[in-house]
């Protein structure tokens, strides 16, 4: 990445404060307390904060702070935040959850969360969450023979589950068992009938009775972008007749006692709660059903799927959720102890398998703005050549007669005469000069029309409602989309992105992002919005001297794991920052 210039600061000149604009309205503005989850926050000075915990009380630290601090240190810009007090937050709540959930709701088993690596590999996240997590009997989930090989030299607590789903062969197979002999809770799930006949096999050579799992495919949809993660089109998990084939070959074959865990999957990201319940029916009526056929059981894998509020809306939008926490883990223990109870059948053991919802706040992406390409408006008329072509004085007499009751008028005149003056140009009729006069007053008259449109509340004709969306500046920041941020580019996933300080001044320019990589795609044009998606990011001017620093948050899930290095720009700076009496302290990861 481009280190900052030698002359450039981060650290702000002195300023006034700015006059009718508060940190609040930024605050509000940005949406920090709806997403930030009560993580972030905006303090008086302008800057984001970060809640950070150590044994003598919580602290609000400053991201601008971190920022001026490790460059004090000398690491540069761009650099990924990542902040394991807050990776331990989401552990404790979603186990306290489901711990309150199970309480009140007289729930006859345990609950065992799995975090799956594939979410985040990163060594630094799988130490933490091995370590915070003994307490709650977290485990891990492996869908892949290095993944399985990472999770066992973490795996240490005989009461964790370690859940091996994913393609297997018998060096992955033998692996397991092994494991299992060792002391390990150990499941092997069934991903496709094959595979039983290769694990009762190596049982069988091994001397070990593998714990079996079956992933089921249920007919019940999530809902969201993962959605086809289900239903009879989903390329994981074993239909009805499938499931009752493989329970009849345990039988044939004796191990059908080997058979103990049901495992669903409706998606990643799943914003609906009502979605999550009716996976859930299924899904245990199905489990209630393998009881009867006489096996074991004991152990109910519901999957992953608990969605993170990206855009803070708490609405059923794919980048949202409608849920809470707690509102999550009482429904899945609801519907479950209801239905067991109807069917006469033992309360299971819960295990989730929620790696967005624990790492998606531990991470943020802060970088600095290299420069501006400001959009082509001009509030100030430009000149009126001698001799000028028609066409272009055509363009000036619209600019004489706008005001708010002709303005789709006066639009689509500025239009026609513009592409009327492109025409000529590209047939010689125009010189060049001719040409840029013509497109400043088309830019200056859009400038009129969008002030305009800014004072009316009602009334907007429709073709100008994007208006403001046309007249933007480009933000280039330093950064590489592809690499820090392939979700972004892949599928139009939205983060909460906003200035790490000068909060305490109002955002005059209406921007779109765009990285340092030479591609096209390499740009933002899609925020967070009370109502929608934005398609454009409030942000300030660029101060002489002064670095821009802008935040990316909620970074934590597969970013990481799915950015490349695209232009060959090399690693992002990575840096943990922890509490320690009350001050951060700083930790170079990568």
């Amino acid at each position: 990445m481009i280190p900052p210039a030698t002359a450039s600061s981060s650290k702000p000149a002195k300023r006034k404060p700015a006059n009718g604009w508060t940190p609040g309205k930024s605050s509000e503005l940005y949406g920090v307390d709806t997403w930030g989850h009560g993580f972030f926050g905006v303090n008086k000075q302008g800057h984001v904060t970060v809640r950070l915990a150590d044994d003598e009380g919580t602290a609000e630290v400053s991201l601008f702070d971190v920022i001026d601090g490790l460059r004090d240190r000398g690491t540069h810009l761009p650099v990924l935040l990542r902040f394991r007090d807050l990776l331990h937050s989401r552990i404790a709540e979603i186990n306290e959850s489901f711990r309150k959930a199970i309480k009140e709701t007289k729930y006859r088993g345990e609950y065992r969360g799995v975090y799956p690596i594939k979410v985040n590999q990163q060594r630094q996240v799988i130490e933490e969450i091995s370590e915070f997590g003994k307490k709650y009997h977290y485990g891990l989930e492996a869908g892949s023979k290095p993944e399985l090989i990472a999770a066992l030299a973490h795996m240490h607590d005989p009461e964790a589950y370690l859940i091996c789903n994913g393609y297997k062969d018998e060096e992955f197979i033998d692996l397991a068992l092994q494991a299992q002999k060792m002391g390990l809770r150990i499941m092997l799930v069934l991903e496709m009938p094959s595979e039983l006949d290769l694990i009762l096999e190596r049982s069988r050579k091994l001397g070990i009775l593998p714990n079996l799992g079956v992933r089921v495919r249920l007919s019940t949809k999530g809902s969201g972008h993962w959605q086809e993660s289900a239903g009879d089109k989903s390329v994981f998990g074993l239909n009805a007749s499938q499931v009752i084939a493989v329970v009849d070959q345990l039988k044939e074959s004796g191990y059908l006692g080997c058979l103990k865990m049901l495992h669903y999957h409706q998606g990643s990201q799943i914003p609906n709660i009502a979605a999550i319940r009716e996976g859930a029916t299924e899904a245990v009526r199905m489990y209630c059903d393998l009881v009867k056929e006489g096996a074991p059981m004991g152990v109910l894998d519901i999957g992953g799927g608990m969605a993170v509020d990206y855009d803070g809306s708490h609405t059923n939008f794919h980048s949202s959720c409608n849920y809470s926490v707690a509102e999550y883990c009482t429904d899945i223990v609801e519907v479950i102890s209801q239905i067991c109870d109807k069917a006469g059948v033992q309360h299971p053991n819960l295990i989730s398998e929620s790696g967005r919802a624990v790492v998606a706040y531990y991470s943020v992406l802060v970088f600095n703005i290299l420069d501006v390409t400001s959009a082509q408006t001009s509030e100030a008329a430009p000149p009126i050549p001698e001799n000028a072509p028609q066409n272009l004085m055509n363009i000036i007499e619209v600019n004489k007669v706008i005001n708010k009751r002709n303005l789709q008028e006066c639009f689509n005149d500025a239009m026609y005469y513009r592409d009327q003056m492109r025409a000529q140009f590209f047939y010689g009729a125009a010189t060049l000069r001719e040409r840029g006069l013509a497109e400043a007053w088309f830019w200056h008259i859009l400038t009129r029309i969008s002030n305009l449109i800014a004072e009316m509340e009602d009334d907007i004709p429709e073709d100008l409602r994007e208006l403001s969306s046309t007249l933007v500046d480009f933000y280039y920041g330093n950064f590489s989309l592809f690499q820090s941020l392939p979700d972004s580019w892949a599928i139009d996933q939205v983060f909460p992105v906003m200035p790490i300080h000068r909060l305490d001044e109002k955002p005059r320019h209406r921007a779109v992002l765009a990285d340092i990589t030479c591609d096209c795609d390499g740009k933002i044009d899609r925020f967070i919005d009370k109502e929608d998606v934005a398609k454009v990011l409030p942000l300030h001017d660029l101060k002489p001297g002064e670095q821009y620093c802008l935040g990316v948050f909620l970074v934590g899930a597969y970013q990481e794991t799915l950015g490349d290095l695209h232009n060959l720009l090399g690693d992002t700076n990575v840096v943990g920052v922890h509490l320690e009496n009350g001050k951060p302290v700083y930790t170079h990861e990568v």
